[in-house]
């Protein structure tokens, strides 16, 4: 008699990642996030940050992807701003994974602008952890 396949459901995926972490994508494959999310009931946000070149191209592409509301500032204190208290403020949240692909790497988006970006979501993650709801933030570099 053949044993059967086990089977693993979406959010098995991420078995022995933390709650609330910014980490790089890896072996993860978007749909497989996105999978999670949705068997979680969670909130899944995905940008795709391949054309952007500078940082207001990432900041207005983050917007449209996340669809940030029209008063979103365009600048990472807004975006942390959009990202936590009027979030925090519109009732219980279930969770959030979140997905920034493809940050670009040029000389218009530095190092040093990619790591403010990734600390916004830092920032973030810990925001959400003070309440105990998990936010997993992953991204990758173009």
């Amino acid at each position: 008699m053949e044993t059967p396949l086990r089977r693993e459901t979406p959010e098995a995926a991420l078995k022995g990642v933390r709650t609330n972490i910014v980490q790089s994508i890896r072996a993860f494959r978007v749909q497989t996030l996105q999978d999670a999310a949705q068997s979680l009931g969670q909130h899944f946000l995905y940008a795709n940050l391949a054309n952007a070149q500078s940082k207001q191209d990432v900041l207005d592409m983050i917007a449209q992807q996340f669809m940030l509301p029209a008063h979103f500032g365009k600048n990472f204190d807004a975006l942390y701003d959009c990202m936590t208290d009027p979030v925090h403020k519109s009732g219980p949240q279930p969770g959030f994974i979140v997905v920034l692909e493809q940050i670009p790497a040029n000389a218009k988006f530095d190092k040093e602008a990619r790591e403010q970006l990734l600390d916004i979501f830092r920032d973030t993650a810990d925001y959400w952890g003070e309440r105990k709801i998990p936010f997993r933030c992953f991204y990758s570099f173009l």
